[in-house]
């Protein structure tokens, strides 16, 4: 582990470090805030995924959040979308490759080489986490932004017991019927659709659902709405009666000024499981 930096936020430290990833064999940067109480002893972690194109800093610059994790003793993780390097697998649209990871493991050349992102989430830095920072692993909480909202919902429906809450801005939410999603799925999977279902977050609200409260956002003037299908979700949750709170928010687009507005109320949301 190589600290790139650390500066004093909020009465705790936001940090940014680097580590050699086994599983997708380059290094990869994530940014970590941890609150004052982290010097007394281990304190919740609450997971922030990012969108297409971001990398850690994205969301740890611009969305606010260190100053409700302080308020609520929480700490907050940044990874990035995707392995990146010279010798990493590339291409020339902003939605497939380096910045574009989708949280998947993949299986198809020549994305196979690195691009084992739900691996390296759930387990690499999760147990680096562990290991290295004042981080208590028994109370987790997940939320993400766009594609980063897609992994959210997708890692908490998929590993029951991992996550005490979910919360999501704007998620891709039923990507196996969207452009944003079958693209990106045929080339790290393959073109049997069967493998995609484990990554559609309305497939599997439809087969598992979720154990614990879900919140999630979307604007109503979100200029990706239709690539994102809220409304596939909302109608899978709905079907299974699950607790959630899913708001459709008028006049809010896709960018950070929309999750900026809500982030308190989404820390706070985790902050009520975290310490339930």
């Amino acid at each position: 582990m190589k600290t790139i930096s650390e500066n004093a936020c909020f009465g705790g430290t936001q940090g940014v470090y680097t580590h050699t990833s086994q599983v997708c064999d380059c290094d990869m940067t994530f940014g970590l805030f941890l609150p004052e109480e982290a010097a007394e002893g281990p304190v919740p972690l609450l997971w922030y995924l990012s969108g297409l194109t971001c990398t850690h800093e994205n969301a740890m610059t611009k969305a606010g959040a260190q100053s409700w994790a302080a308020a609520h003793g929480i700490a907050l993780v940044f990874p990035d979308t995707s392995p990146r390097g010279e010798w990493v697998a590339d291409d020339e649209a902003y939605d497939l490759g380096q910045g574009a990871g989708f949280y998947v493991n993949a299986t198809e050349a020549p994305w196979a080489a690195h691009f084992q992102m739900w691996d390296y989430i759930t387990e690499e830095l999760t147990t680096a986490l562990d290991h290295s920072f004042a981080v208590d692993m028994e109370r987790q909480a997940i939320t993400g932004h766009s594609m980063g909202g897609h992994g959210a919902l997708t890692m908490a429906m998929s590993l029951p017991g991992r996550f005490r809450s979910v919360s999501a801005f704007a998620p891709i939410s039923n990507p196996t019927a969207s452009d944003w999603g079958r693209k990106q799925l045929s080339a790290y999977l393959g073109n049997n659709e069967e493998t995609w279902a484990a990554h559609d977050a309305t497939l599997l609200m439809r087969e598992k659902g979720f154990d614990g409260p879900i919140l999630i956002d979307t604007g109503t003037n979100d200029q990706f709405i239709d690539l994102l299908k809220p409304e596939a979700l909302a109608e899978a949750t709905a079907a299974r009666r699950q607790q959630a709170t899913l708001r459709m928010q008028p006049g809010y687009d896709h960018s950070y000024f929309f999750v900026s507005t809500f982030i308190e109320e989404h820390v706070a949301f985790h902050a009520d499981a975290l310490y339930a």
